[in-house]
């Protein structure tokens, strides 16, 4: 099994990536687990969702590049794009509090899905970037257009539009990291939520839904999907192709 869930103390719910030597990179499994933490979130004895990766070296590195090179034309990767596009969407707009439990780096769309998060613990000096430019493609799970609802509109676009890698320190100092903590762990997670947990479920589902209303009248869900669409389009490009390949083979050169 490619992923976790379990129920902590407190009304908890931790869905942990467990591809520690793929750097926790997201596969159709993956995808179908956290949709899955999703469903069960949604239940009445949850009170928070918690998406982390296993080990201190990688949240997660993004879509598996090895499985999903094989996606050649523009309708097999939007049918890829637009599936997990939609689980973010759901975990954006579930109606309960969610965090990504940054314990490693976070790159492509492992920042997607810390993205689609209300909040962001992350460990001092992590690394996290937008990558994907790198790649000749935009972010494809609809996480820019999260970003921008995130962070300043200015900071985004500089964010994803250089396509680097940032240490989660200068993140936060723009707001896109909530908590920097010296350990990665469930008692970070747990002082993060001290107070909000004193509070009743039914009222923090409330205030979450302030935010969800917004996103219907500004049709989130349009624009992200608009987002798929066009990483669509430069996925079946040759620069996207040919960048992919050498990444791939840069891996291969440092394996041996």
């Amino acid at each position: 099994m490619d992923y976790r869930i379990d129920v902590e103390g407190h009304g908890l719910l931790y869905f942990t990536i467990t591809r520690e030597s793929k750097r926790n990179a997201v596969n159709f499994q993956v995808m179908e687990g956290l949709k899955k933490a999703i469903e069960r979130a949604k239940e009445d004895d949850i009170k928070a969702l918690v998406v982390t990766g296993e080990g201190e070296r990688a949240f997660c590195s993004g879509g598996d590049l090895s499985e999903f090179h094989a996606l050649k034309t523009e309708s097999e990767a939007y049918e890829m794009l637009s599936k997990m596009g939609k689980i973010l969407y759901e975990l954006a707009t579930l109606p309960k509090p969610t965090i990504a439990l940054i314990n490693g780096t976070a790159v492509g769309g492992g920042c997607e899905i810390a993205t689609a998060c209300d909040f962001r613990i992350a460990r001092r000096n992590t690394k996290l970037g937008f990558i994907q430019g790198s790649l000749a493609i935009t972010t494809g799970w609809g996480g820019g257009t999260l970003l921008l609802e995130r962070v300043q509109p200015s900071i985004g676009l500089k964010i994803l539009s250089e396509a680097a890698v940032y240490k989660s320190d200068s993140l936060h100092s723009v707001g896109f990291i909530d908590q920097l903590v010296d350990h990665v762990n469930k008692e970070a997670v747990e002082v993060f939520l001290e107070k909000m947990s004193t509070i009743h479920s039914s009222v923090l589902s409330a205030y979450k839904q302030t935010i969800i209303r917004k996103w219907l009248e500004t049709n989130l869900y349009t624009r992200m999907e608009q987002e798929m669409r066009t990483c669509a389009i430069l996925w079946e490009r040759e620069p996207h192709h040919e960048a992919v390949a050498q990444f791939l083979n840069k891996k291969k050169s440092k394996a041996k």
